[in-house]
């Protein structure tokens, strides 16, 4: 891989580590302050609205701006966006810098994304996308556990403090300019490139596909950010730090994962076998892990089962981004991005506030099924998608090989 790609993979883990700070800590906080799953749910709901909002406008900077100063631009937006908490810790301003930090971080990923094509060569980039599942997943790890161990010992203003530092790291790393090749740049309105990057996926049959498993697989992951907190602290009976911790872990069976895509050993894999395979992998796990209770809560045991999530969960990021990348051109890839963004967000969203008034009231352990149902779904209908335009392809060479045999030789 290329220095261009070495600082802003150092960059990502410094800003993603700051991320799973607060997305650990402040829904926690929350709920301990509140006792309520639905404010809970509110609260990540907060923190997901302004990618749906914003997403024609992230779309259009990635486009048409410097991608490597709109990630120094948006880490140190947020930073000054989370200073308010260092003197405050009221749950309405929990939720006015969720939004804020929500609404900087919307022009992160998709500038951030469409920057790996430009900044490594066409054939590494499944490779970069594994290794950046590498970096997510050491990021999580490290930013999870230390959100909820730093709430648990040292309270909220400890952890806006280590988020802000972290924050500054990764500006830094990104002040200097990446250099790479000017895109044609097509002069249009916010709107209309917004909408131009949803058409793609009307366009495009690969973006269709990965699209679909994305919708199913969104409102399962918002049903998931509730219920986990509800799952940990309930049936088995731990605090804030067990939290993080428990989260954090899938990270290490993601680590494994992105050694492996990083390092092109399922270079044969196409990418978007992988993400099926992947959220496959999520479904059975999780419906797994969500009924062990009733036989055991040895936290040894969940630890385990939460690393090894992490392995299928790289698999789906770097497989539906490889897809999302490559699909239609560098000019366009940005919109793209920001589109599957704002389709991914809302999905979260209804997850969220699915999951939040119904664990008020409805069985625990029947929500949580039907979020593992719902990742299975994810993955099935895609894989079965694939098989079947496989076969489609090779009875046209099946026919024609068998045309060729019976094919009367001239020299008989």
């Amino acid at each position: 891989m290329t220095r261009a790609f070495a600082r802003l993979w150092t960059a990502s883990l410094f800003s993603e580590i700051a991320e799973w700070m607060l997305q650990i800590a402040l829904p926690v906080y929350i709920y301990r302050a509140t006792g309520s799953a639905g404010s809970t749910a509110l609260a990540m709901a907060a923190g997901v609205l302004p990618m749906i909002l914003l997403s024609p406008v992230a779309g259009y900077v990635a486009d048409r701006w410097d991608r490597g100063r709109t990630l120094s631009l948006v880490c140190a937006g947020q930073a000054l966006t989370a200073v308010p908490l260092l003197l405050h810790d009221q749950v309405w301003l929990i939720y006015a810098v969720m939004v804020a930090q929500s609404s900087a971080a919307t022009m992160f990923e998709p500038a951030r994304t469409a920057l790996i094509p430009q900044i490594v060569r066409g054939e590494r980039i499944v490779s970069a996308n594994g290794w950046m599942g590498f970096n997510s997943s050491g990021a999580r790890l490290i930013g999870s556990s230390a959100g909820g161990i730093l709430l648990a010992t040292g309270g909220l203003t400890t952890v806006v403090a280590s988020y802000l530092g972290a924050l500054v790291v990764a500006a830094a790393l990104l002040v200097r300019r990446f250099h790479v090749d000017r895109t044609p740049v097509v002069r249009e309105a916010v709107w209309r490139a917004w909408l131009d990057g949803l058409a793609e996926f009307r366009r495009e049959r690969r973006l269709r596909l990965i699209g679909a498993m994305l919708v199913i697989g969104s409102v399962a992951q918002g049903m998931f950010l509730v219920l986990f907190v509800l799952f940990v602290t309930g049936p088995l009976g731990g605090d804030e730090a067990r939290v993080g911790l428990l989260r954090g872990v899938q990270a290490v069976g993601g680590l494994v994962a992105g050694v492996v895509v990083g390092t092109s050993l399922l270079r044969r894999l196409a990418p978007a076998t992988m993400a099926a395979f992947g959220g496959i992998g999520v479904g059975v796990l999780t419906l797994a892990i969500w009924n062990l209770p009733g036989l055991t809560t040895d936290w040894t045991v969940y630890f385990v089962l939460f690393a090894i999530v992490g392995v299928p969960s790289v698999l789906i990021m770097s497989g539906s981004l490889t897809v999302l990348q490559t699909a239609c051109g560098p000019g366009k890839s940005g919109r793209v991005l920001a589109s599957t963004m704002a389709m991914t967000a809302v999905c979260q969203t209804a997850g969220m506030l699915l999951a939040g008034p119904l664990a008020d009231a409805w069985n625990l352990t029947a929500l949580l099924n039907l979020h593992g149902a719902l990742m299975l779904a994810s993955g099935l209908p895609l894989l079965a998608a694939l098989w079947s335009r496989r076969r489609a392809e090779r009875r046209p060479r099946a026919t024609a090989s068998a045309a060729t045999a019976a094919r009367p030789s001239l020299d008989r």
